[in-house]
């Protein structure tokens, strides 16, 4: 009996041997030895088992924590992309699609129903911006702070996400086909005849209040499920080696979205344009683009699911930068002043609302001479599409440009390039204003009225000035939020992205406004909004070159932490 329990110990021992040499081969020397019984008890022969198997496990555990030059060098790869980055890379990019892929369709259709409602125009926009859109974001960033407070990165993931879903399908099937009963028309009517038309913009808002919901939830859009959603888990599970190399790629492959959600918006303007009299065709139009915006929003929770179920647990997590936290829950209040103490997220923060109040100076001027050349909703639209179409091809251009000028120059040199093209393409869009006659020989030439050359220029130094946003600022500012502790990336992004870009913006319009009400109109106030715009260009300039430094040092001390730890 007792030869045969050593014969069967002696059998087991063996078959688990194998696994625990092979660990063996890179990790601490671990017994794989069943202990005898002591004298006078009996042999535990499941206990030995069980011991032999924890060792094997452990020992394997420990070639995964201290042997990680030799797993990585083993790990497999395609197309000389690591297995592992390739997991993480390619959801990401098919997440970045869809969401921009919404992002288009609903930013050329918030312009067309603001722009083209009773009642209102483009100079609606300046009053949405300051008045509307920047409180909204100002409440959001208040509840989004305090949400994370007490909420786990995936629930907070879908608890912003889904309300974006519910209103944009809500909007298409219920709010815009009773738009009559919900929209205080005659109301508004008699209030304007008795204030003057100096209130026409604000009285604007109350009229067509649902477009200006929608106009807000699509400006929203942008800014939480771009920049805070996408971006915010993009940098949690990103190392700065692997956001240098795929952050402009994921720009590369989801601005085809540009490119196809133009196009499909140009296709409903087209199929509205044949339908008979009588028949609304907007409301047919919408319901066909919000319902491919309602799938859309799906798609990017399926694959944020995924991710998270499937990959993250199989891949190495990236390292971040230790600092001890005073205090983990903060309102917004607080939010914001534990981060105006940092020079690192002021530089940012400059960037962003930079970037908004530049492109802000051009973009509702250009957008009032569009719908004095298309006044009718069909043919803004399909104009908005191709416009959509235009930058995303431009964009997947300077997309692949961008890999090379990250690699070869820099995160300095990329940040700059933005802005420069701001200023470029801005100074030729008012010399078309400001100087008429010395484009005459050129629009004779080509033979486009002064209107319609003015539209062109616009379109242009929005396509560039976007293009370069999307392939460069982007990718730049993202980046920038990777070295951080886990607590100012989180906030630091609510408050830096959702109030800092609708800042830039309203500080843009609320700039037209003072210009206008100083100089008497938009046209008079032309000159000096060029010169706002060089002034706050260099202002940019000045804080990418400021953040360029501090990027590079707080890069340095985290590769510098990791290899302590590596070698603790």
């Amino acid at each position: 009996m007792l030869s045969s329990r050593v014969s069967l110990r002696t059998s087991r021992v063996a078959a688990v041997a194998p696994r625990a040499r092979v660990a063996q081969r890179s990790a601490p020397r671990v017994s794989a030895v069943a202990t005898p019984a002591p004298a006078g008890e009996p042999s535990n022969n499941n206990s030995n088992k069980l011991s032999i198997v924890q060792s094997s496990r452990k020992a394997s555990s420990i070639v995964t924590k201290t042997s990680s030059g030799d797993a990585a060098a083993s790990e497999p790869e395609f197309l000389g992309i690591a297995k592992s980055t390739m997991m993480k890379v390619v959801p990401l990019t098919l997440m970045m699609f869809c969401i921009l892929f919404n992002y288009t369709i609903l930013r050329d259709t918030k312009d067309v129903l603001v722009v083209t409602a009773p009642g209102s125009g483009a100079e609606i926009i300046p009053f949405l911006k300051t008045y509307v859109n920047l409180p909204a974001a100002i409440g959001f960033a208040a509840v989004y702070a305090r949400l994370s407070n007490f909420m786990g990165r995936e629930q907070l993931f879908y608890t912003i996400l889904f309300p974006f879903i519910a209103f944009f399908g809500a909007f298409a099937f219920i709010m815009y086909p009773a738009r009559d009963f919900l929209h205080p028309t005659e109301f508004c009517v008699d209030l304007l005849e008795k204030l003057g038309p100096k209130f026409m913009g604000p009285l604007a808002i109350l009229r067509n209040w649902t477009y200006c919901a929608f106009y807000v939830a699509a400006e929203l859009w942008g800014s939480v499920v771009v920049s805070v959603l996408f971006w915010g888990f993009a940098n949690q599970i990103m190392e700065v080696k692997e956001a240098k190399q795929f952050y402009p790629l994921f720009g590369l492959i989801a601005n085809v979205a540009l490119i196809f959600s133009g196009q499909a918006v140009r296709l409903f303007s087209a199929i509205r344009a044949d339908l008979p009299p009588g028949v609304d065709g907007w409301g047919i139009s919408l319901k066909g683009l919000m319902g491919m915006v309602v799938i859309g929003g799906f798609c990017v929770a399926g694959i944020y699911w995924a991710v998270n179920k499937y990959v993250l647990p199989n891949v190495p997590q990236p390292t971040t930068t230790k600092k001890k936290k005073e205090k983990l829950s903060m309102g917004i209040g607080e939010s914001v002043t534990f981060l105006a103490k940092s020079s690192y997220v002021r530089d940012l923060a400059t960037l962003v609302v930079a970037y908004g109040i530049s492109i802000n100076l051009v973009e509702v001027t250009w957008k009032s001479k569009i719908k004095a050349q298309y006044p009718d909703p069909n043919d803004y639209s399909m104009f908005m599409g191709n416009f959509s179409t235009a930058t995303g091809t431009v964009t997947f251009m300077l997309m692949i440009i961008s890999r090379f000028i990250f690699g070869k120059f820099g995160w300095g040199v990329a940040a700059v390039i933005t802005p420069t093209v701001i200023l470029l393409t801005g100074a030729v869009f008012f010399s078309l204003i400001l100087l008429p006659g010395a484009w005459d020989p050129v629009l004779a030439a080509l033979g486009f009225t002064p209107l319609f050359m003015a539209v062109l220029v616009g379109a242009a130094q929005n396509i560039f000035s976007k293009g370069s946003k999307y392939s460069l600022f982007d990718p730049c500012k993202e980046m920038a939020y990777i070295p951080l502790d886990e607590e100012t990336k989180v906030k630091g992004k609510a408050a830096i992205d959702v109030i800092c870009n609708p800042l830039g913006k309203s500080g843009g319009s609320l700039v037209q406004q003072f210009m206008i009400f100083t100089f008497g109109s938009l046209a008079a106030s032309t000159p000096y909004l060029g010169g706002v715009l060089l002034v706050i260009v260099l202002m940019w300039l000045k804080a990418a070159a400021s953040l360029n430094v501090q990027f590079e040092d707080l890069q340095k001390q985290r590769l510098a932490e990791a290899a302590e730890e590596s070698t603790a």
